[in-house]
């Protein structure tokens, strides 16, 4: 189950709210003003944030902006603000619904049921990668071709990681130097970069002069896959 931050500062809609999810064995922890809840946020992991908008010392918006600096667990805002306007600016700030005040709280605990499964779903695809007869599965750092474990250095690895995430852009060598060596191009052997890409199409291609997987664009960088 879900471990939920409700913040809240209507007391009574807070209590029932928690009421509710604790049906369904969430973990909810509750706020009735901003400092309170970013003190919690602080402390915790959360895998959801039912936030209202308008709080005695702050605003829901500037709390969801803060989480979206690094997170992208999902946000619900519980709200009286119910314009297109306030709506827009919302999901502006990152949300990914919203509620207008009144609302049901059977309804509420229905969707986050939904956008909870949705959201878990969405994680476990990004756990792991296919293209081809390449697999990778990013949560054990594991690689395999044709089922068959391959062998990775670290720096081939977070190398191979990094063209995947950024799989149909064309990736320079200075922007892969700075970000798998963590270092401006300047400062290390040319031929670094180079080494790590003929390592790892020796591990991964069928035919290393015709590379499926780690493609050259002459003169500029390379990119993963056709």
């Amino acid at each position: 189950m879900a471990t939920i931050l409700l913040l809240e500062d209507d007391r009574l809609l807070n209590r029932g709210i928690q009421l509710a999810l604790e049906k369904d064995k969430h973990e909810v922890v509750v706020a009735y003003n901003f400092f309170e809840g970013v003190e919690n946020y602080s402390k915790q992991h959360f895998d959801l944030f039912l936030l209202d908008i308008c709080l005695p010392d702050g605003n829901g918006l500037m709390f969801c902006k803060k989480i979206r600096e690094n997170s992208s667990c999902p946000i619900i805002f519980l709200t009286a603000n119910d314009t297109e306007r306030d709506m827009l600016e919302g999901f502006h700030a990152g949300c990914d619904d919203y509620m207008a005040k009144p609302f049901s709280i059977e309804v509420l605990r229905h969707k986050v049921k939904a956008i909870l499964r949705c959201f878990q779903n969405n994680n476990e695809e990004q756990k792991r990668f296919q293209y081809k007869d390449l697999e990778v599965n990013f949560e054990r750092m594991l690689v395999k071709k044709n089922k068959v474990e391959c062998k990775l250095t670290a720096k081939e690895y977070k190398l191979l990681e990094y063209m995947i995430i950024n799989r149909g852009k064309v990736l320079t060598r200075s922007m892969l130097l700075e970000r798998v060596w963590d270092v401006d191009g300047d400062y290390i052997d040319e031929n670094t970069l180079s080494v790590h890409i003929r390592r790892l199409r020796q591990k991964l291609e069928d035919d290393v002069k015709n590379p499926r997987y780690i493609i050259t664009v002459f003169g500029i960088g390379y990119t993963f896959g056709a």
